[in-house]
Order: structure tokens, then sequence, then C-alpha cells
């Protein structure tokens, strides 16, 4: 796999890991007012664009925008996946994994061949 084809995938992967404790790591966060937590997750946010902004640009070279947007959504989940296990301690479910199967189907059929016709 060359630079433009891999590099957004790890780029993107370290992006989510930055935007999902942005957006759910203050969950275990208790004494806080909103406003800090806000602030907070707005700061890490900050560096999530430091990882996705150049992911997009480097791997539209080789994926189409909607590819990326895929590409992005499948990596959110399994990030999310996680982080829900291993920061937020709660259990994944047969109806996660159904609906994240789900999901990865659809993923499929956006990297798939165009179908003729």
């Amino acid at each position: 796999m060359s630079m433009p084809h891999l590099a957004p995938i790890l780029l993107l992967i370290v992006s989510n890991v930055f935007m999902t404790f942005a957006w759910y790591g203050h969950l275990k966060v208790d004494g806080r007012p909103l406003w800090a937590l806000v602030l907070i997750s707005w700061g890490i946010a900050f560096f999530e664009y430091w990882f996705a902004v150049p992911a997009n640009r480097i791997g539209h070279q080789v994926y189409s925008a909607a590819e990326l947007k895929t590409m992005q959504e499948v990596i959110t989940l399994i990030v999310f996946a996680a982080f829900s296990v291993l920061w937020l301690g709660e259990k994944l479910t047969w109806n996660h994994a159904v609906g994240f199967a789900l999901i990865a189907a659809g993923a499929f059929f956006v990297f798939r061949a165009p179908i003729p016709g």
C-alpha cells in the first residue's frame, strides 16, 4: 500500500482518537462545570483537525470524497467501540455488533466497483 493510500488511514485513526476523547471523554468526569468541559473538549478537538485535514488532503489523491467519508465513519466506529469498552467501561452487545456490521456492509458497497446499469 502506497503512502497516499495508507497515510489517510493512519491519520484518521489518530484524528478519531482525539475526537472521541473530545466528544465522550468528559463522561467520566464529575464535578466540573459544563463550560469548562466544553472548553477542554474544544481544545482536544483542535488537535483532531491537525490530523483530519491532512488525512483528507492526502487521501483525496487516491480516494473519492465519498470513500474518505466512509473510511472515516468505519474508523470512528472501531475507535469508539474500543473507547467505550476501555475508557468508559461499557459493554458492547449483539445489537451493537449487528449495527456496526450493517454499516460495514454499506462501506463495502462504497468501495466496491460500480454496479453496471
